[in-house]
């Protein structure tokens, strides 16, 4: 087995993604904060990548969920965000 550049995406993106998970865990991360959200997408968006060398169905698909849901997280805060504005008023 050669050990190519989309491994290594694919390695940083597990350890995105366990070290979010580890975080919240700890209580050093809150699950609800745009963070969490952008850094779990990136990790599987990471894992994705190197899915395209070396294709696994299911992994493919929980890996697009997992991308998926992190993108509804951060829509979510950013409209939550935009209809508060910076001062928490709601407009």
């Amino acid at each position: 087995m050669t050990y190519e550049w989309h491994d290594l995406v694919g390695n940083a993106g597990v350890l995105i993604i366990l070290a979010c998970y580890l975080l919240a865990q700890i209580d050093r991360m809150d699950i609800k904060s745009p963070a969490y959200s952008v850094l779990n997408g990136a990790g599987a968006l990471f894992i994705i990548v190197s899915l395209l060398y070396d294709f696994n169905l299911s992994s493919f698909v929980i890996e697009l969920a997992w991308l998926a849901i992190s993108l509804f997280a951060l829509v979510r805060y950013l409209r939550a965000r935009a209809r508060t504005g910076n001062d928490g008023a709601v407009r």
